[in-house]
């Protein structure tokens, strides 16, 4: 009987309970289910990065590692530096390690850039970029150090998909002077990216609750770096007014802001502060929300919300899009994506176009693979020249396009072989169209000549071993649209030696190799050391360089080979001046002879002069010591003059 007044209490404490949020959502059936409303972001955050502040380095270089889900993707890039700083004098290096063919759209305004990615992998727009063909590499360590011989590495990410990247140049003050990529790596304002797939999108229908009021819930997940930062929340809804009876929850750390742009009407609910882009530093402080999905859901139900149109968990961003294409309190449901569109709307024909790159050898040749175009959804039913008559033929696994440079309506302009290819496509009514170039090399001359001074005056066929050499590679005519760059050179010593390596995939091959400046005429120059001591001791030689050609509506290289023979002397012959290593063997040898000859003269002297009674002989034995004296001059003489080395013989 003692305890009969507790069961009040229980009873109590069960029906508070019971009204808790935890409570009533349990009383409140939600099966979150995809639905309509499309949701991108764009963020800093990346698999794997690495940021370094590099203040003094004259080529700034930049590594991203992307990996692409389709035969073909399109990708948008912009290099921007902001205005404070004004001219930017260095370089800067795009390095692109990609897994698929990639169509890029560059956007650098301003800023001087190189870049460099595997070949046939990436198409880029506008051409015209000075490009250099990555070597073949197995590993991410291998690409790096090659990246850090190039210049200093200021950045590093590795993407998943991404459809643009905006990369800005201006230095992290909080970084470090080393880029050694870590995992989940927030890059701050160096780099932000958008996927190209969209953010995953659920809803459901509160059951129970009444009315039409619709919740969008936007919970952004915490990022490794605790910074204070603001998200910019851009929604469209589908109504012209916007929905009176909508709720937009913001749910992210603490220390993010918000910054909505929307023009409708609406209840906000965030945590930490918010404004509105109309009125940007008027913030209004938020509220204390849960930080769970289950939570989120309990407070939509408590702010009387009877469906959640859209529920979104996001890496932490920086800028978000919702856009939605219902209007009320209606749930758009999407369990099967259903296709409604036509073949014309589905075929990508600006990616397709992308692919027809000519190669250009003794003739045009466009080799379109089956396998690019079926990602396309592009039916090609013909391809063509500008003379129809000249068709594709249709292989297995490819379209291949081939005419000499006299027929098929090719143009000639100098050097350069112009045409027009017409792709004929099942989802167009009409043909879509493309002009293509060609360089005819047969029609150039090519020139490879050897300086021994780097004013470049006098060419030569000649060089000793020691020496330094300036090259000079020239073509002629002058094509201004033309690109031109030392794709590799080397210097062959014959069967008994081996092949000197100066330039590979156009970069200088060791320390003695030096890229210059072309000449006013736009020759292309270099010089190197050749080696002062080679055993056995080369005669002659061939140097050789292979030329890059390129025009700058062209993604594709065209390569020519041009070599010429080097007479090779050793250092001390007739007319050239010893250099240091033989100065020393020459002056060593002398010494050395020198003391023997000394002891030698010594011990036969020792051995056969008379007795000191004997004084006449004393006197005549003076010049013999004259003689040895004389002897020793002459050795001292052989020591500082390398010409007395003949007289001694």
């Amino acid at each position: 009987m003692d305890c009969n007044p507790l069961y009040p209490v229980m009873a109590l404490l069960l029906a508070i309970c019971s009204l808790s949020p935890t409570g009533l959502a349990e009383t409140v059936h939600c099966d979150l289910q995809p639905v309509d409303p499309q949701v991108t972001y764009t963020t800093s955050q990346v698999p794997k990065g690495c940021v370094a502040q590099v203040p003094n380095a004259t080529v700034e270089v930049h590594v991203l590692f992307l990996e692409f889900p389709r035969e073909i993707s399109s990708l948008e890039l912009t290099v921007q530096m902001s205005k404070q700083n004004g001219t930017r004098s260095r370089e800067v290096l795009l390095v692109l390690s990609v897994d698929k063919t990639v169509f890029l759209r560059l956007q650098h305004p301003g800023i001087p850039v190189h870049l460099a990615f595997s070949p046939n992998r990436v198409f880029q727009e506008p051409p015209g970029v000075n490009t250099t063909q990555l070597p073949a590499f197995t590993t991410q360590s291998q690409l790096l150090n090659w990246a850090g011989t190039k210049g200093a590495i200021a950045s590093v990410a590795e993407l998943n998909d991404p459809k643009s990247i905006l990369l800005h140049l201006d230095q992290a003050p909080r970084s470090p002077s080393s880029c050694s990529p870590q995992p989940n790596m927030d890059m701050g304002h160096t780099l932000e990216w958008r996927p190209h797939a969209e953010a995953s999108v659920r809803g459901c229908r509160l059951n129970g609750v009444p009315g039409h009021k619709e919740a969008h819930i936007l919970r952004v997940l915490p990022g490794l770096e605790a910074r204070p930062r603001t998200v910019t929340v851009k929604v469209e809804l589908g109504c012209p007014s916007g929905n009176p009876d909508s709720l937009l929850i913001l749910q992210g750390p603490p220390y993010v802001s918000w910054l909505i742009d929307a023009i409708h009407s609406m209840q906000i609910w965030t945590t930490g502060n918010y404004s509105f882009k109309i009125f940007p530093k008027n913030y209004v402080s938020g509220f204390r929300l849960p930080d769970t999905p289950q939570g989120l859901l309990e407070e939509a139900r408590r702010l009387n919300a009877s469906v959640v149109a859209s529920f979104v968990e996001l890496p932490l961003a920086s800028a978000i899009s919702l856009r939605t294409s219902g209007c009320g309190g209606g749930l758009q449901t999407s369990p099967m994506p259903v296709q409604t569109t036509t073949p014309k709307e589905i075929c990508n024909e600006e990616l397709l176009m992308s692919l027809i790159q000519p190669k250009c050898f003794n003739d045009m040749t466009l080799v379109l693979k089956k396998n690019l175009i079926s990602p396309l959804r592009c039916t090609v039913m013909s391809l063509t020249f500008r003379d129809a008559t000249c068709q594709a033929e249709d292989r297995d696994d490819q379209f291949v396009l081939r005419s000499a440079y006299s027929s098929c309506g090719m143009e000639m302009s100098g050097s350069v072989v112009s045409n027009e290819v017409v792709v004929n496509l099942l989802s167009s009514p009409s043909p879509q169209r493309k002009k293509v170039q060609c360089i005819n090399v047969e029609s150039l001359s090519f020139l490879l000549e050897l300086y021994l001074t780097p004013q470049f005056l006098q060419a030569s066929n000649t060089i000793e071993l020691g020496q330094q050499g300036f090259v000079q590679v020239s073509v002629s005519p002058s094509i201004p649209e033309l690109m031109l760059k030392l794709d590799s050179c080397q210097l062959d010593l014959g069967p008994e030696a081996d092949t000197v390596e100066l330039i590979q995939s156009q970069a200088a091959k060791g320390s003695c190799v030096s890229l210059l400046s072309p000449s006013p005429h736009g020759d292309m120059r270099f010089s190197f050391l050749l080696r002062g001591y080679m055993v056995p001791t080369p005669k002659a030689g061939t140097l050789s360089c292979t030329v890059a050609l390129r025009l700058r509506t062209s993604f594709t290289d065209v390569h020519r080979t041009v070599s010429m023979s080097l007479n090779i002397v050793s250092p001390g012959m007739t007319g050239k001046t010893l250099v240091l290593p033989a100065v020393l063997g020459i002056t060593f040898g002398a010494f050395l002879i020198g003391a023997l000859l000394t002891a030698a003269l010594w011990g036969i002297y020792s051995h056969t002069r008379p007795p000191r009674k004997r004084e006449p002989v004393v006197a005549v034995a003076a010049p013999a010591s004259s003689e040895s004296s004389s002897t020793n001059h002459s050795i001292g003489s052989t020591q500082s003059t390398p010409c007395s080395t003949s007289s001694m013989a």
